[in-house]
């Protein structure tokens, strides 16, 4: 499997008080990520994606338009991103195969 160029977490935190409502829309936005036919790892805080650095810069923006769609009048988002255009970075499986097993 060749080398994804970045490496990109996300985590969405709608704001609402509603607690099924911000897993209900945080759902809708994992379903999104993994609509886009990614690689993707999902995690209790955050997701993992990788691939082309404006593909991935693209699903960030939209994950925060889904939440707005959704109707809640603000989110707070913590992204981290690993981006290496020439060499890659280390796949989601090369950096956790090891503690899945």
């Amino acid at each position: 499997m060749e080398q994804p160029e970045a490496s990109l977490a996300i985590q969405v935190l709608p704001q609402s008080t509603d607690g099924d409502n911000v897993i209900r829309i945080v759902d809708k936005v994992i379903d999104y990520i993994k609509s886009t036919g990614l690689n993707s790892f999902v995690g209790p805080f955050e997701t993992t994606i990788e691939g082309d650095f404006d593909k991935l810069m693209e699903i960030a923006v939209e994950c925060q338009r889904i939440c707005i769609k959704e109707g809640v009048p603000g989110l707070l988002t913590y992204i981290k991103m690993a981006y290496n255009p020439k060499a890659g970075v280390w796949s989601i499986d090369k950096k956790t195969a090891k503690h899945h097993e």
